[in-house]
């Protein structure tokens, strides 16, 4: 987590390049076009619409779907690195909590990769490629090591070092990303309590945790995992009160799940039946991760226009374009194994 930085807020500046950042995304109409396209024409498209000099820079050795994913992750990382430079101050603090759940991601990436025994090269030229200059200090740990225990001592020294070095030394992939999740949300809620934080921030913080604890449970009915160790997992800090948690990890079906869930005045069951339905057709969690992330999308909206000279509308531009990249990848890849346009556009979230 990034230290605390003295000195003042920028809020209305950041604000107001953040909106004209936001104002420049891809707007559900032209996404829409997008999925109609067929699979030649997708790269060069999503080229024109801001991307072209990450996919340039990735032409030369890769192709296809590929190419683009590397170019959009890419691109993110650029553009989170640019929001940061134009936050100042305790702004800057507030808005790294929302950056630095990335670093975390990659700090799993990193873990999966080397836990599944991908080689070096792989993970270089495939999982974290080697032109993003952003992945240099992972790269310099997958190719430092050998196994998940040594992966786990080379990252001592980042902010989540201790957690996971602190771990037994026999814990599972699963215990090493609940612990890093739990980390993330123990230091995102204690840095907003502090200056400049705001109740509204706070208040979303625990929303995202209360939906991390919502799929996660959906997740361990289907596989079964006890529940001590269900509840072990949960992580601390969310709007729903621990007792209804601890009842909610004894639950055996989706359908009590929910009905845990609902003696919590905090959980908010619109739409849940029907993602239950849908769920079940499809054998898939997705019904239920993309209502939540509507949700959070709602009120991130809404928060930031009732707070416009605030860090939410950094933050809401900042889920936004990972949002963003989240359907092109989701396009190009479905467009690449041959899904349909209905398909496609069924799981895009706008």
């Amino acid at each position: 987590m990034a230290r605390a930085l003295n000195g003042r807020s920028n809020l209305y500046n950041a604000a107001a390049r953040a909106k004209a950042r936001k104002a420049s995304l891809i707007d559900p109409t032209r996404m829409r076009q997008l999925v109609q396209q067929g699979t030649d024409s997708i790269g060069a498209s999503i080229g024109e619409l801001g991307y072209r000099s990450e996919m340039d820079l990735y032409a030369s050795r890769m192709s296809g779907a590929d190419a683009i994913e590397a170019a959009l992750f890419h691109n993110l990382d650029n553009d989170l690195a640019g929001v940061l430079r134009f936050c100042q101050g305790h702004l800057k603090s507030l808005v790294a909590i929302y950056v630095n759940r990335f670093d975390y991601e990659k700090a799993k990436t990193v873990l999966r990769a080397v836990n599944g025994g991908a080689s070096d090269e792989v993970i270089e030229n495939q999982i974290l490629p080697s032109e993003n200059p952003r992945n240099a200090p992972w790269l310099n740990i997958v190719r430092s090591t050998e196994g998940l225990q040594e992966a786990v001592e080379a990252m001592s020294g980042l902010p989540f070092g201790k957690t996971l070095s602190d771990m037994e030394a026999d814990a599972t992939l699963e215990q090493m990303e609940n612990a890093l999740d739990m980390q993330y949300f123990s230091d995102a809620l204690k840095a907003v309590r502090g200056r400049d934080g705001g109740p509204r921030l706070l208040r979303y913080l625990r929303m995202e945790i209360d939906h991390r604890n919502i799929v996660n449970q959906f997740r361990e009915i289907r596989l079964e995992v006890p529940i001590e160790k269900r509840q072990s997992m949960v992580i601390p800090g969310g709007k729903i009160d621990p007792q209804t948690m601890r009842q909610a990890c004894q639950s055996e079906s989706d359908e009590e799940l929910i009905e845990s869930l609902r003696r919590s005045d905090a959980f908010d069951d619109s739409g849940f039946e029907e993602a239950m339905s849908e769920s079940i057709r499809m054998g898939s969690l997705d019904p239920y991760a993309e209502l939540l992330s509507h949700q959070r999308h709602s009120v991130l909206k809404r928060f930031s226009y009732l707070s416009p000279v605030s860090p939410f509308p950094i933050i809401y531009y900042i889920e936004r374009k990972a949002l963003e990249v989240r359907n092109l990848r989701l396009l190009v890849r479905g467009k690449a194994v041959g899904l349909s346009d209905e398909v496609l556009e069924s799981h895009m979230d706008y």
